[in-house]
């Protein structure tokens, strides 16, 4: 949850700093091309924006979490995510052809992982997205010791 928050966060200081900058750009070099209430009310924008995104800061987080789900069974990665619309995938291990555990800069910054899954269609691929290090190190290892147990001649 810590990770959808940092980026929540991250997300609303560049939106409200980049609109706070193209404001002052546009009240303080006199920019007769837009109409005089405008420019007179440009600082507004940042404001409405800073007033619509706080609670998503909030809620964003919070929803994910509530959200996203995973587990492993003998034969099944099961995971869903989502925010407005849900995606469940289930793929069959037997059909796995590589994992990979990724990093991202605030992962690694807050010792988190994603665990990507990939099969030969895209459609079956999945990844576990915000795993503690360890836990995603070792799902990568049991999944990949499953899926080269598990394999079939099917493609």
């Amino acid at each position: 949850m810590t990770l959808w928050a940092l980026e929540a966060l991250i997300g609303f200081v560049l939106l409200v700093g980049l609109s706070s900058l193209a404001a002052s750009w546009i009240a303080g070099s006199g920019r007769r091309f837009l109409p005089d209430w405008l420019t007179d009310h440009v600082w507004w924008v940042p404001v409405a924006l800073a007033v619509v995104e706080v609670p998503f800061i909030v809620i964003e987080p919070l929803w994910r979490y509530a959200v996203h789900r995973w587990e492993l069974s003998e034969d099944v990665v099961y995971a869903r995510s989502g925010w407005f619309s849900r995606k469940w995938v289930f793929v069959p291990v037997s059909r796995i052809q590589t994992v990979d555990k990724e990093q991202g800069w605030f992962e690694r910054m807050l010792g988190l992982a994603t665990v990507e899954i990939r099969t030969a269609s895209h459609a079956g691929s999945s990844s576990i997205e915000g795993l503690d290090v360890a836990v995603a190190a070792r799902l990568a290892e049991d999944l990949a010791h499953r899926a080269h147990q598990l394999r079939d001649d099917a493609t």
